[in-house]
């Protein structure tokens, strides 16, 4: 069976919303894309330590509102032993500072380009007006730049105004520009946007120095030190061969013997992480998951390791109270692949409140008031190019007119791995293959993993802004090869 038909009959299968009760190899494989070695010596683990981004503090602020300002250029960054990366950061820092923000506070954001390209700000996971929400061709041209006269370009900079009429949770900012999405995020465009509220504030859970957000990436590099990156030979994904927690490779953290937030991100391009500690605490559960895309779960739930797609998010509490001290416990991909270490250290914190059952209500949207389905299959073309609905992306021709304020369902089907992600406003998901959702569907999400000749239902409702927003392939590589559509809102 070649490339070509496995292509006809996965995509056949799947779009006839039948999954095959065996699959061929290339389906089958869980993890997409094709590694990229470096040629310059790969670091030692655990020698580094973490870096926590810092917080950006406003520009100014009225009564209403917030005032950022983030300047994009190219810094040279020590990631590896000797050498420099030149990187494109927001800031000058990789990841880019973390805005913080209160849900229902608007808050702006300036953002002035003076990177050699053109740019684009996506909030991912924000519920933001069409004409901040990043869209592919609104581009930000260079300071100075004469080269760039078209309507929706903004030349310098560009303010992105975010009303945040939202839950807590943890969103994060990266570039967005059509066709470069994949190396501009690679050479380092991302950073955190965490937006809190009270519900989550009068909580018993782990905040300050034991809050820590984790922006997880691999990265390939040449001998010089630069990244290493193409997309010749890797239109499934490109995979890198060196692990970045929060820009340093595979650091180590020292922590109490207490319990610690880790907001885990995936800003992988392509790879997907099988997430667990090793040892596993006495009686295993050792990462209760709290949050998901769009903010808590209703109920905390326990696992021994977490699958996180690109772009999705989990907010887990580890206790390494359970550890004893001198424990070194890392955070590994599956059974052979590093992430970090964390160092368990004297300090004992045995009086803290346990997590509460119910952390939030479990609000939810019903089917039966679904005005309509729709069906978005995402599969590859015999040319090449990633296609939804059979249709390489073309800006401005919508695939949906959703109505704003009713209830819709849309079934994702897929030929590859694809991990979707809906603009606007999040969902819940419904269905996994025709059964139920999986050990990972839980709560509000922005973002889902979806399996090789897989399909999977959710419930959406889009609210408060009309315009163009999208849906799409969050395997940058994908996205930047057509794997995109526009939906509109009215």
């Amino acid at each position: 069976m070649n490339r070509r038909t496995v292509l006809r009959a996965g995509g056949a299968l799947a779009a006839a919303g039948v999954i095959a009760p065996f699959a061929p190899r290339l389906l089958a494989e869980g993890q997409p894309g094709t590694l990229l070695p470096s040629t310059a010596p790969r670091p030692p683990a655990f020698r580094v330590p973490l870096p926590v981004p810092p917080v950006l503090v406003p520009a100014r602020t009225d009564a209403t509102t917030d005032y950022y300002e983030i300047t994009q250029h190219v810094t040279g960054l020590p990631i590896l032993p000797g050498l420099q990366t030149e990187a494109w950061t927001y800031g000058g820092s990789w990841p880019g500072p973390t805005v913080a923000s209160r849900s229902g506070r608007r808050t702006v954001v300036r953002h002035r380009n003076e990177l050699p390209e053109p740019v684009v700000v996506h909030l991912h996971g924000g519920h933001t007006p069409a004409d901040s929400d990043g869209y592919p061709i609104d581009l930000i041209a260079p300071m100075g730049s004469a080269r760039y006269r078209a309507r929706d370009v903004a030349t310098g900079y560009r303010d992105y105004g975010y009303p945040l009429d939202q839950r807590a949770a943890t969103l994060w900012y990266h570039d967005h520009a059509m066709g470069r999405t994949g190396p501009n995020v690679y050479r380092g465009l991302a950073g955190f946007h965490l937006v809190h509220d009270d519900e989550e504030d009068a909580l018993s859970l782990p905040r300050g120095d034991h809050d820590l957000p984790l922006m997880i990436t691999d990265r390939s590099f040449n001998e010089d030190g630069s990244f290493r990156y193409r997309t010749a030979g890797h239109m499934n994904g490109v995979l890198g061969d060196v692990v970045l927690v929060n820009g340093a490779p595979w650091p180590v953290h020292p922590v109490d013997r207490a319990q610690y937030r880790l907001r885990l991100l995936n800003a992988s391009n392509a790879r997907r992480y099988r997430l667990h500690l090793d040892p596993q605490p006495p009686g295993g559960n050792a990462l209760v998951q709290i949050g998901s895309d769009g903010g808590l779960l209703a109920r905390p739930v326990a696992h021994d390791a977490v699958d996180i797609a690109p772009a999705e998010r989990f907010d887990v509490v580890v206790d390494f109270g359970r550890y004893p001290a001198g424990t070194r416990v890392r955070l590994r991909n599956g059974s052979r692949q590093e992430v970090m270490r964390f160092d368990v250290g004297g300090t004992n914190r045995a009086d803290e409140p346990r997590i509460p059952a119910v952390l939030t209500e479990d609000r939810t949207l019903d089917p039966r008031r679904a005005v309509t389905r729709r069906t978005f299959v995402f599969r590859q073309n015999l040319n090449g190019t990633w296609t939804i609905n059979n249709q390489e992306y073309r800006p401005g021709r919508p695939l949906a007119r959703p109505r704003l304020g009713t209830t819709e369902i849309w079934r994702f089907v897929t030929d590859f791995h694809h991990p979707v992600h809906v603009h606007l406003d999040p969902f819940r998901v419904l269905s996994r293959d025709g059964r139920s959702p999986g050990p990972y569907d839980a709560g509000w999400k922005d973002t889902v993993d979806v399996r090789p000749a897989g399909a999977v239902e959710i419930i959406t409702r889009f609210t408060d802004y009309p315009g163009r927003f999208m849906l799409h392939c969050h395997n940058l590589e994908h996205e930047d090869m057509a794997m995109m559509a526009d939906f509109e809102t009215g």
